[in-house]
């Protein structure tokens, strides 16, 4: 057994979170064992991060083999894997100019920064204001943070940046009614994942990109959750029928190795001149030689098609208990994102369920203290999803009790 334990994170660890008492020690595909060798159902996927389960085959192949070749260089230099990578991202999305640096956060930082320097260019400095949605989450610098419109993450951390104004999720009226000439972008993640698992209405996303052209202020998707597969095409995006000016992307895009891009147009990116931003390992080899052998398995139509077959039998499942056990409704989501809000009587409990089911040998998420989120690998197969879910039953016939 190893000579850490738990109780080791409060003696050395900062305490701003509250980990589970179960230390994993190794995974394999969507199974975890931790230090007594328990074995758990993984359905939470490192928060939407671990897209091919752990320890993935390709994944170590490309991170051991890069690993004997270059780790890091700056960004004086530039890197095969970079280019490659780079290479492949603009082939298959929009865009075509791509920024790497290492989390969603600093994906979206880099975003933003883009915007209010895009809209101070091309307009003047009036120009540099950011609409942003209640219960959005874009990530945990003070940048990020004020844009996403949850007060519970911002709370003794002021003063705030200023220009940024907030609007009711799905809420087109509400947004119309802020827009102007001096909106510079306006912020929208296609479902909300941290905010509890709510999709954008395909009418509200057309909305958005209409608005955002009829006064020029630049369309920005954060598609750190719901990107790299996660909700059945490589970005959510392509289902609603809307293209971005800007795309961020994160979590899934190398696998549980940290990585992040921003993605958009030649003619936008322009603004970020020579100079103007930077990250120190933004691009550095490992990642990005990660990040190519998990795109190269996430873009395969049969993985694509796995996250279809799932997500219907998770629905069903869901239904199913939701029918049977009366703690949660009818799921929402897409793809292998999905949320089920608790009922008037349990709500709060989310982190209740959570742990019931942890003891039973499932590991699933919350999205805010009301609904249940459940983000699996994107190859996990019928049997193991099928399993999770009985051993949530378990845990909902403990409750029920």
């Amino acid at each position: 057994m190893s000579a850490v334990t738990r109780q080791t994170f409060d003696q050395v660890m900062v305490p701003n979170y509250a980990p589970s008492n179960v230390i994993p020690v190794r995974g394999a595909g969507s199974r975890l064992w931790d230090q007594q060798d328990r074995e758990y159902i993984d359905l939470a996927g490192g928060i939407a991060v671990t897209v091919l389960g752990h320890a993935h085959p390709a994944m170590v192949a490309a991170l051991t083999a890069q690993a004997s070749k270059l780790w890091h260089l700056s960004n004086v230099m530039t890197n095969e894997p970079a280019l490659e990578l780079a290479q492949r991202l603009t082939a298959l999305t929009f865009a075509e100019k791509v920024y790497f640096c290492n989390s969603g956060a600093e994906a979206n930082e880099a975003a933003f920064k883009l915007a209010r320097r895009w809209g101070h260019t091309r307009f003047g400095p009036n120009k540099h204001k950011i609409i942003a949605f209640y219960n959005a989450f874009h990530g945990r610098t003070l940048f990020t943070v004020s844009v996403g419109g949850q007060a519970k993450y911002t709370e003794g951390f002021g003063p705030l940046p200023g220009g940024i104004e907030h609007v009711p999720y799905n809420d087109l009226a509400a947004l119309e009614a802020v827009m102007d000439d001096d909106v510079c972008a306006v912020v929208m993640e296609p479902l909300q994942g941290e905010g509890g698992v709510t999709p954008a209405t395909p009418e509200f996303a057309r909305g958005v990109r209409e608005l955002c052209d009829r006064h020029q202020a630049l369309l920005v998707y954060d598609e750190v959750q719901t990107g790299n597969g996660r909700t059945g095409t490589l970005y959510a995006h392509e289902q609603l029928g809307v293209t971005p000016d800007i795309l961020t992307t994160a979590k899934g895009l190398g696998g549980g190795f940290p990585v992040g891009a921003m993605l958009t147009t030649s003619d936008i990116a322009a603004t970020l001149a020579f100079g103007t931003h930077g990250s120190t390992y933004g691009g550095n080899p490992l990642a990005c030689a990660v990040a190519g052998a998990v795109l190269d398995e996430i873009s395969r139509p049969e993985l694509l098609d796995n996250v279809q077959q799932r997500s219907a039998q998770l629905r069903a499942g869901l239904e199913a208990l939701a029918q049977r056990y009366g703690l949660f409704t009818a799921p929402r989501g897409m793809g292998l994102l999905m949320g089920a809000p608790l009922v008037d009587a349990w709500k709060g409990r989310a982190k209740d369920i959570v742990t019931a089911a942890l003891a039973q040998g499932v590991w699933m998420l919350v999205a805010g203290p009301d609904v249940l989120r459940f983000a699996p690998a994107l190859n996990i197969g019928e049997a193991d999803l099928a399993e999770g879910l009985l051993r949530l039953e378990r845990a909902l016939d403990e409750l029920g009790r």
